[in-house]
């Protein structure tokens, strides 16, 4: 068999804890939104160079108001701006996370794939009285081509 690199047990108590702490982050940030993606495409987008102009606008533009119209809301873009700068700490602790997440999710799901398809292979092997036909038959759907489906539903 392959090598087994995620080898762990994730107790309930600790999932639950897990999943706490998340509710926690959600109800402290209520004011995250969700895009779509037309709403991403439409967006101006923020990068490196594009922050450190906004810090200093904002910085350079609270030292002069008077040149600005008073219909410029001063105060919410300082918010927007300090908002910037909190989330973006958040966000950089948060992606290690996310990525080990992801990383171990693929890991441990090809890993369980790869022990099915063995356990497939050695039930099929090993059914020589046909008892379990049936129970093959239904795990062989997995491997079904999607023409001989399309036939059978016609």
């Amino acid at each position: 068999m392959a090598e087994n690199r995620v080898s762990a047990v994730l107790s309930q108590d600790d999932r639950d804890a897990v999943l706490a702490a998340i509710e926690i982050i959600h109800a402290k940030l209520p004011f995250l939104i969700g895009l779509t993606p037309d709403q991403r495409r439409a967006m101006l987008k923020l990068g490196d160079k594009s922050a450190a102009f906004v810090n200093r606008a904002a910085e350079v533009a609270g030292q002069h108001t008077d040149l600005l119209p008073p219909a410029f809301d001063l105060t919410e873009w300082q918010k927007d701006a300090a908002l910037l700068q909190a989330l973006n700490s958040i966000e950089v602790a948060l992606n290690p996370l996310s990525e080990a997440i992801d990383d171990t999710l693929m890991v441990v799901g090809s890993e369980a794939y790869a022990s099915a398809l063995a356990a497939y292979q050695y039930l099929k092997a090993g059914n020589q009285g046909g008892q379990l036909d049936g129970l093959l038959d239904d795990l062989g759907q997995r491997f079904a081509k999607r023409t001989a489906h399309k036939a059978q539903t016609k």
